[in-house]
């Protein structure tokens, strides 16, 4: 028993001191500077990643911005647009308007004379070259909107004399006396331009009718016929 004890005993202390030499042969310094590397491998790795992100993030906020600019830029370019286009409408009576200027009114004689029509001075209807006339002194005199009949004056207007029936066509549309003109302009202007350059005299020669009204608010609606073009590239 003492023997077993003894060799058992023995045993033991030899695999105590072979456990001392491994640890005393392991080299802690060792470990501590493996442990210190794979800390700095590990934060150059976390270092880089975050540079990284860094990068992108700074990408996606130059992209972000370049996108808002163009975004305000598209922004500013369709008002701009929609201005011209507006102005242009406009300017193509494409639009209702209203502002300051005349109503003027135009009628036919009483008791016409229709074998002296083409006499100087008889009596005569209103016929469509006297209201083209009209329109172009108006035109002339800064008129910003012109209408007959509710028949808005563009460029495209056409007059034309119905000599069978007496009726007149404005923009393909029939019309007849008594004649309401409106126009839009400076009132003095327009109404010198029928006036002053002597019209009025040859419109009353002919037993026509013509009465003029300053208003602050006339109102003349927008060009109904067709814009489209064909041939013009």
């Amino acid at each position: 028993m003492i023997i077993t004890i003894g060799i058992v005993c023995f045993l033991l202390v030899l695999i105590i001191f072979m456990q001392f030499k491994v640890v005393y042969q392991t080299d802690i310094t060792s470990i501590d500077t493996m442990r210190e590397e794979d800390l700095k491998a590990e934060l150059a790795n976390w270092k880089s990643k975050y540079e990284e992100a860094e990068q992108k993030h700074a990408e996606v906020t130059k992209t972000l911005k370049k996108y808002q600019e163009e975004s305000s830029s598209d922004s500013k370019t369709k008002s701009n647009l929609q201005k011209e286009l507006a102005e242009l409408e406009l300017k193509l009576g494409l639009t209702d308007v209203e502002g300051e200027g005349l109503i003027i009114t135009l009628e036919d004689p009483e008791n016409i004379d229709e074998e002296e029509f083409d006499d100087e001075n008889s009596k005569q209807r209103i016929v469509a070259s006297e209201l083209m006339i009209i329109a172009n002194l108006l035109k002339d005199a800064g008129a910003e909107a012109i209408s007959i009949n509710n028949q808005r004056i563009v460029n495209k207007t056409d007059f034309a004399q119905i000599t069978e029936s007496g009726y007149i066509k404005i923009n393909s549309h029939r019309v007849s006396a008594p004649f309401e003109i409106k126009v839009i302009g400076n009132k003095d202007d327009l109404k010198g331009s029928i006036i002053g350059t002597g019209y009025k005299g040859k419109i009353e020669k002919w037993g026509q009718k013509i009465t003029f009204k300053e208003s602050k608010k006339v109102n003349i609606k927008k060009y109904d016929g067709n814009m489209d073009t064909k041939y013009i590239e």
